[in-house]
């Protein structure tokens, strides 16, 4: 039998640069309220949410990432060229086949390095940032592109009482790459699929072209069993990720929850006991759910904004549709 080779990388992985795209249009709850019977009290009351960001025409899933890649780039002093993978998550890039991966590497002019998509739903960007990770340790790459992105306007009904306040657009990157110390620690990640409908389509697309009226699918959710799951069970999961860091909540600096809603976002803190000086991404009040682009656009207001530093020790955790999730520690750029 034949020996095969090998490669090896970097002995550390990191965050070198970080970037954003939020849609021009700013839609408060007022715009959303009337074709849901609802109002901005029981909005707010209910999810947190003051405003969010939708797409327009031109803001397609291709244009925003590559808005905040480039300015991931920039922010990491790399050059598109030196990018050997373009990994996006999303679940809103509308066409089976090709990637939109492929398309953002070529404008991003990376010069044919791997490209791909991965579908995780909300928790598909921290999914992308420890692959990026074990890529750069595991040689295969040097510098990774991880970008989540969402037009999750276009799959969801303006009347949905469940969904339609909640979801919204946008786009985040960065670049991981070799670093002197660990920058991303071990994730911790799963799925809990004897719950996979609890976030779902609403129509197989096979029903759809088959029926009389054919109407794009949306997203419907159950609202009070997502609630129940993610507010205890991602409490757990956030503590083995410190756990897996080798740190304690105390030496936590800022906590960045997937922007799914802000009693979740409350209760989770609560269960996981997190001191007062940890500061806590709270993106969802201005910018809605975003699914994979939650994580990566709350955490560039709160460096936008001074919360996080340069440094920091950082806990990031995504969960949604799957039931998937991941968490891992990292150090901000």
């Amino acid at each position: 039998m034949a020996t095969l080779a090998t490669s090896t990388g970097a002995e550390h992985a990191a965050i070198l640069g970080l970037g954003a795209y939020r849609p021009r249009r700013v839609v408060p709850n007022s715009e959303v309220v009337d074709a849901i019977e609802s109002s901005d009290e029981w909005i707010q009351q209910r999810s947190g949410i003051k405003t969010r960001g939708f797409a327009e025409d031109d803001e397609t899933v291709t244009m925003m990432s590559v808005a905040a890649s480039k300015q991931a780039l920039e922010d990491a002093g790399i050059a598109p060229e030196q990018i050997d993978c373009v990994l996006v998550a999303t679940v809103s890039h509308l066409l089976q086949t090709p990637s939109a991966a492929t398309m953002i590497a070529h404008e991003l002019g990376t010069n044919g390095g791997a490209a791909f998509d991965l579908s995780a739903a909300c928790a598909g960007f921290c999914h992308g940032l420890s692959l990026a990770a074990d890529m750069v340790r595991g040689g295969s790459s040097r510098h990774v592109l991880v970008i989540g992105v969402e037009r999750l306007s276009d799959i969801t009904s303006p009347k949905d009482r469940g969904t339609a306040f909640i979801f919204a657009d946008g786009a985040g990157a960065v670049v991981v790459g070799p670093s002197d110390v660990p920058g991303i620690s071990p994730v911790v990640w799963g799925s809990d699929g004897e719950h996979y409908d609890f976030i779902r389509q609403n129509h197989d697309w096979r029903d759809v072209i088959a029926s009389e009226d054919p109407q794009m699918p949306h997203l419907i959710m159950e609202g009070r069993s997502v609630f129940r799951w993610a507010a205890f069970e991602m409490a757990k999961v956030a503590q083995e990720a410190l756990d897996r860091a080798g740190i304690t909540a105390d030496e936590l600096d800022v906590f960045v929850p997937h922007q799914a809603n802000m009693r979740i976002t409350d209760a989770m803190a609560r269960s996981m006991k997190l001191p007062d000086t940890v500061r806590i991404a709270r993106d969802i009040a201005e910018q809605g759910n975003t699914s994979a682009a939650s994580v990566p656009l709350a955490l560039e207001r709160m460096v936008a904004e001074g919360e996080a530093r340069s440094g920091d020790t950082a806990l990031l955790i995504a969960f949604g549709a799957g039931l998937a999730y991941a968490a891992q520690v990292v150090i901000v750029p």
